[in-house]
């Protein structure tokens, strides 16, 4: 299949369209600073990293902004530096300061008149809600965790996810989807049987930043840097 052959796109929201990595150091790095923590940006992301899935496996039902708070003050505890109720609530409730990236909305404009638009998302509807103004489109079905029960890369929401696009009169094999994490998405959609297209965000840098290792090799369909090179490619623009 081209890359242009999909009658709909699924994608990630959290580090794919909006700034997931800039959202969370933008509480912790002031935190971290004043805690007298020796940690840069990129050794404060990777020391978060493991919390969120280790929170999201334990707690499959509880809502995005509790997985935060259990976050910080696992973090805290493993880091040996206080965090007191308000550095919890202050990360709890950031999810609606977090930037899109520069190119997302512009991207989804331009994709939506081609293609169906899902969002998988391992958040809550009400976070999602505060996010989705910034990207500027009317998706055509937003599944979060809420929704379903669990969070990625449970294959669960993948399951939910092909139900959707099937209830949409998505043809089989039809759906592409989009992510940033090959830990939460490709490694689970590949197992579905979707095809990926990897917006390799961190293309410039090295490591994982604030997302886990992937646990087993995976080789997504395509890749590209940004959205905005994504939807060129895809829409032939």
């Amino acid at each position: 299949m081209e890359i242009s052959d999909f009658e709909a796109i699924s994608f990630d929201c959290y580090g794919t369209l909006i700034d997931w990595e800039s959202g969370l150091l933008a509480v912790l790095r002031p935190w971290a600073l004043h805690r007298e923590l020796a940690l840069d940006d990129e050794a404060l992301l990777a020391a978060y990293a493991g919390y969120e899935e280790r929170a999201e496996s334990e707690h499959p039902r509880t809502p995005y902004p509790e997985i935060l708070r259990k976050c910080m003050v696992s973090l805290g505890r493993d880091l040996g530096a206080e965090v007191t109720a308000e550095d919890a609530d202050m990360l709890a409730m950031s999810v609606p300061d977090w930037p899109a990236f520069p190119d997302s909305a512009a991207a989804l404009a331009d994709l939506a008149r081609q293609y169906k638009l899902i969002i998988l998302s391992n958040v809550d509807r009400t976070s999602f809600a505060d996010s989705s103004q910034k990207l500027g489109v009317a998706f055509d079905s937003v599944l979060t965790a809420q929704d379903i029960g669990s969070y990625k890369p449970s294959p669960w929401n993948f399951t939910a996810l092909q139900e959707e696009a099937r209830r949409l009169g998505v043809g089989e094999g039809r759906l592409l989807h989009a992510a940033q994490s090959l830990f939460h998405d490709h490694v689970p959609a590949k197992a579905a049987g979707l095809r990926t297209v990897w917006i390799n965000r961190r293309h410039d840098r090295p490591g994982w930043g604030a997302t886990p290792s992937p646990p087993v090799d995976v080789t997504p369909d395509w890749e590209f840097p940004s959205m905005a090179a994504f939807a060129a490619a895809a829409t032939g623009r």
